[in-house]
């Protein structure tokens, strides 16, 4: 498949200026990134794609090659390998977009210290409609690590160090030369730590962490809908070697109702109405999350007319703004009819006929149109 035009990749006009492409790269890498698109192909594809353009345009060299020759110009290998460039810039935006998906301590590495933020969790929580109106504070249980109390969250055995790591120099990265490229990556042999425990502590077998349960309180705003998170600073997984912790994300799950159907910030709900009131008209009731409220139906309403309460609705997450609620009026039809109620409807019926056409306006307009499709 021929590669996309680079600048089009990045959605710059040629010509654009370094902080332009940087700041479009930021922008798409941070929407395609595999972190935050577990098991999305597609995404992982443009996410390499948008790299692949940048660390060229970054480049000075690169980028005026690709503007003279177009890709031919920067192919790898004997042909297009003019040196090693300066991927400074590159590693700089990347590092910022690391930095902002797992809070911000992408740039510092895992280099010297070893230290090393904690993974953030995810826990899911279900509640039903009206917590999601009023909003809720709850206590939730979340299984996690927590930093070893006996080792103080280093590892080591009481009383003994970590020595460096002979792999790295305790830099837990080393640097690989591949032709004219110098390539830096995690040391494999203390994956980036930087140390060696020789004595591991008991309690935590050298993990420096130990698997807890902690409580929570977790405040739920009002108006919060189905797939909404509530992020809790600091609450994930501990940090290694003096890291900091991780975040927990509370994923909030809205059960479905008996009455309402939610739609936004607006709720919907059906209107039983019976033959005598949706002929003349009247007073309804219906339920809302605070209560009952009514609203008057004219003569002749028909079954499926929806009526809009103003303000009935949920409050808007951010803004507190009610919505509305939607009533759609369903004409209920009797039945266990005793035989006076049938001779009452039998004459009622009859007298209906003898007038059709104004008492059933809906029903001569649809004959009309039978008879025009037949013929």
């Amino acid at each position: 498949m021929a590669k996309r035009d680079y600048y089009e990749v990045l959605g710059v006009q040629r010509g654009a200026s370094q902080p332009d492409l940087r700041k479009s790269y930021r922008k798409l890498a941070m929407k395609y990134h595999p972190d935050r698109n577990s098991g999305d192909k597609d995404a992982e594809i443009k996410f390499k794609e948008v790299k692949e353009a940048y660390e060229v345009l970054s480049d000075a060299q690169k980028k005026e090659a690709y503007d003279r020759f177009g890709h031919a110009g920067v192919q790898q290998g004997p042909a297009g390998a003019q040196g090693t460039g300066d991927f400074s810039g590159f590693a700089d935006a990347f590092g910022d977009i690391f930095g902002d998906i797992f809070g911000g301590n992408a740039k510092q590495g895992n280099r010297g210290g070893g230290a090393l933020r904690g993974a953030d969790l995810k826990y899911g929580l279900e509640i039903n409609l009206e917590e999601a109106a009023s909003g809720i504070t709850t206590e939730i249980k979340v299984p996690s690590w927590d930093s070893c109390g006996t080792c103080g969250g280093s590892g080591c055995k009481k009383g003994t160090k970590p020595s460096i790591c002979s792999g790295c120099g305790g830099q837990g990265q080393v640097r690989m030369q591949q032709g004219f490229f110098s390539i830096q990556q995690t040391c494999p042999t203390c994956r980036g730590v930087g140390k060696k425990i020789n004595s591991p502590c008991l309690a935590c077998s050298g993990g420096g962490r130990v698997k807890k349960q902690k409580t929570l309180e977790v405040s739920v705003p009002a108006g919060i809908d189905s797939g909404m998170r509530i992020r809790s600073a600091g609450n994930g997984e501990p940090g290694h070697n003096g890291g900091p912790s991780g975040d927990l994300y509370v994923e909030v799950g809205v059960k479905s109702h008996r009455v309402f159907e939610r739609e936004d910030d607006n709720l919907h709900c059906e209107a039983p109405l019976s033959f005598a009131k949706s002929a003349l008209g009247g007073n309804v009731d219906v339920p809302t999350l605070n209560g009952k409220a009514s609203f008057q139906i004219p003569e002749g309403t028909q079954s499926g007319k929806t009526f809009r309460l103003r303000g009935k609705g949920m409050p808007n997450v951010r803004s507190g703004v009610f919505g509305d609620l939607y009533c759609h009026v369903v004409l209920e039809t009797p039945v266990n009819l005793t035989e006076h109620q049938r001779k009452l409807l039998r004459e009622f019926e009859e007298s209906i006929d003898k007038n059709k056409d104004k008492h059933n306006p809906h029903s001569k307009s649809w004959m009309d149109k039978v008879k025009e499709f037949f013929n």
